[in-house]
């Protein structure tokens, strides 16, 4: 069996991100990413020969605009199928499913990500995440727990696929969201005692659940320094450590726009992000978002929001020459983060310059090694 990249020997890990749907941009320019599946097995298999370590989906049942149920925002390949063809076409590269636990079932969860285990040879990670989207919990016919209760929900939920992940005879489970009778799914992932988790607990509550069950915690680094960053991220491994016992690693996500010069990669970030914006779609998730956290915002504090979400769903700016994006991720890394998470507005064309220009820089760096091939 092959070890899980996500465990393997470069200090700054890196992968693609939702390359599953239209990707993290709200924007109307022509080049924006129009899903596929040729677009994702194809980024999937560049990242491959590169030695990424990650390929994550995003999973959307829904999209945002109530009025418009056609819209790209609802468009989303289902992740565990999507995967498990990913982990058929690649050889190297970390594969992750990203499920919805209150729409699936904890002993199908098991089942699936076991077959795509043994399909990708142990490179399989998952990414749980308990839903904030509310018109897909009533899709579903899924209540909308108060935003705690979604964390006692999860843990069960992570309990039960956990004792399916390992048990090799039949087990039972009361708890206050599922009742099992003779659980049991074989054949067993061939990691074990499981596949890695991560999740993307930002709250007091998820930090804490992320903290205690996942093994990767997927934070959204907003402070522009290296000493900033590096006290988001040790919030959370200083939690893992000191109140659970365990070492987890952080993962954050970025939007990249690379050119030949600082000044023609933000002209582009105005173009797509700002004159070029899908501000309706921009609105209705930040709209729907707002709703689950009741959060109150200044006029100008929603219009950077805006920006941000439009730009690449609030990820971190990697903005500029090929030069400046290395440095950053080297502050990045610096700050203790594990690895990042990479989404462009034109993947094909991203991926290209990043691979051909930035990657050396990282090698030399050190925060990454030469990849061999396999």
């Amino acid at each position: 069996m092959a070890i899980n990249p996500i465990y393997g020997p470069n200090k700054l890990k890196l992968g693609i991100f939702c390359t599953n749907g239209r990707g993290t941009a709200h924007t109307f320019v022509p080049e924006a990413n129009k899903q596929d599946w040729a677009l994702s097995l194809r980024t999937a298999r560049a990242v491959d020969r590169a030695g990424y370590e990650a390929v994550v989906p995003f999973a959307r049942w829904k999209g945002y605009i109530k009025e418009k149920p056609n819209h790209v925002s609802g468009y989303c390949l289902d992740t565990f199928t999507w995967a498990a063809g990913i982990a058929a076409s690649t050889k190297h590269v970390g594969i992750f499913v990203t499920s919805l636990a209150t729409v699936i079932h904890p002993l199908v969860a098991a089942k699936q990500t076991a077959t795509i285990d043994a399909i990708s040879n142990g490179r399989l990670a998952m990414n749980v995440i308990g839903g904030w989207n509310r018109p897909e919990m009533e899709m579903f016919g899924t209540p909308m727990l108060e935003h705690d209760q979604r964390y006692d929900h999860i843990e069960e939920w992570v309990k039960v696929l956990k004792m399916a992940w390992s048990s090799t005879e039949e087990f039972d489970h009361h708890g206050q969201f599922f009742d099992v009778v003779g659980g049991i799914s074989i054949p067993l992932p061939q990691q074990q005692p499981g596949p890695p988790i991560m999740n993307a607990g930002q709250s007091g509550r998820g930090m804490l659940f992320a903290c205690e069950h996942a093994d990767i915690v997927f934070i959204r680094v907003q402070s522009d320094s290296t000493e900033g960053a590096r006290a988001e991220v040790d919030k959370y491994k200083r939690t893992a450590r000191e109140k659970f016992g365990r070492e987890v690693q952080a993962w954050t996500y970025a939007v990249v726009v690379q050119r030949e010069t600082q000044k023609e990669a933000e002209d582009y970030l105005e173009y797509y992000a700002v004159t070029k914006q899908d501000r309706e779609s921009v609105d209705a998730l930040i709209d729907t978002q707002m709703k689950e956290v009741q959060r109150n915002m200044s006029v100008e504090g929603m219009e950077h929001l805006r920006r941000s979400f439009a730009a690449g769903a609030g990820g971190f700016p990697l903005i500029g020459t090929a030069e400046h994006i290395a440095e950053r991720l080297h502050e990045l890394s610096d700050a203790g983060v594990d690895g990042v998470l990479l989404s462009w507005v034109d993947y094909d064309d991203g991926i290209e310059r990043f691979n051909r220009d930035v990657l050396p820089l990282l090698e030399k760096s050190g925060v990454r090694q030469p990849f061999a091939g396999i």
